[in-house]
């Protein structure tokens, strides 16, 4: 059996973080691998949290943590695809799981620009939305994730290919 695993994807909005997490959701499902995908757009619309100030970012950032050990307590690899701009959330979760994987998804901020089929960037950038991380609010690079990926670099699978090798490498998979 596999261990159960946190695997925390971060990067800026529109930075492909989701995208890579569904490529490696689908990868493990085909191995018959018990695995879940907590995304930030989906999760807020199920706990109807629209709160973005700081505090309700490290409230829900809290509260996913919570949810993500205690599905990777049960043997479940658990991909938590978001933004996550505070250090001190990622390092929240850490703390609390047993077992944790940072993936860095480090995409320039005019990938992500370019990338942004919801128009949320540009909305920023003329001041309609106040707070968005990478425009006017802080990102907080990760200081020592296990793995740096860069999109503009590399396919999709390619990316997939690399969070997948890591969590081999790191005795999360069976080789």
């Amino acid at each position: 059996m596999n261990r159960g695993v946190v695997v925390w994807f971060t990067g800026l909005p529109c930075s492909g973080k989701t995208t890579i997490a569904k490529e490696v959701k689908k990868f493990l499902e085909e191995k018959g691998i018990d695995v879940e995908l907590l995304d930030g757009d989906t999760v807020r619309d199920y706990i109807r949290n629209k709160d973005f100030s700081k505090e309700g970012r490290n409230k829900h950032l809290r509260y996913i943590a919570l949810m993500a050990k205690l599905l990777a307590q049960r043997g479940v690899v658990v991909l938590c695809s978001f933004v996550s701009p505070y250090r001190e959330n990622r390092d929240f979760a850490r703390s609390i799981s047993e077992n944790f994987v940072e993936i860095y998804v480090n995409t320039p901020l005019e990938v992500c620009i370019q990338r942004d089929v919801k128009g949320m960037y540009k909305k920023a950038l003329n001041g309609e939305i106040k707070g968005f991380t990478g425009v006017d609010d802080p990102y907080e690079e990760p200081e020592n994730p296990e793995l740096v990926i860069e999109t503009q670099k590399e396919s999709v699978e390619e990316s997939a290919s690399k969070v997948i090798s890591k969590l081999k490498e790191l005795g999360y998979l069976k080789a």
